[in-house]
């Protein structure tokens, strides 16, 4: 029998995959995939650098998509898997998009806004709640971040690697 949690990781090791395709082209190894009823309906990576386009985070890339693809704005029984705890500006979209639950993989304290430095999935505020789940496969995640950045540190010092 196949788990929730089970599921819950396919998608994420799919969104993992996207993320290694982001690094591929030089942008932060971020990737999002939205499911909708057990199908996959967008998907997308980080494209800031290659797109030249601040908001082109993989979350609202595959926001786009998935709102696109079904032909509506709102996403109310769509599921965002993400590699990095989405920053304000993604979960605004997500909220905005009527996203039903976020699952996430690494934390992000410094912009994280789903518990790292903020938590705007609890804002009394909003008018819409987002039901979330992180650190589902963080470590992989978190493994996959660090070895970028460090990576970046090494050539912009230039030191062979």
């Amino acid at each position: 029998m196949i788990t929730d949690q089970a599921i819950d990781e396919a998608w994420m090791r799919r969104a993992l995959e996207l993320a290694r395709l982001a690094e591929t082209q030089g942008e932060v190894p971020v990737g999002a995939v939205v499911v909708r009823h057990g199908e996959l309906l967008a998907q997308g990576h980080n494209q800031p650098i290659t797109a030249c386009d601040p908001t082109a985070h993989a979350e609202v890339v595959a926001l786009r998509a998935a709102a696109l693809a079904s032909g509506n704005y709102r996403l109310p029984d769509a599921d965002l898997y993400v590699t990095l705890e989405p920053c304000a500006m993604c979960v605004g979209a997500m909220v905005h998009a009527r996203i039903r639950r976020v699952i996430f993989a690494a934390a992000d304290p410094k912009s994280g806004a789903v518990g790292g430095a903020l938590d705007l999935c609890e804002s009394p505020g909003f008018n819409h709640r987002i039901v979330y789940q992180g650190g589902l496969l963080a470590t992989d995640s978190a493994e996959l971040l660090r070895d970028f950045f460090r990576s970046r540190r090494k050539r912009a010092a230039k030191v062979p690697e």
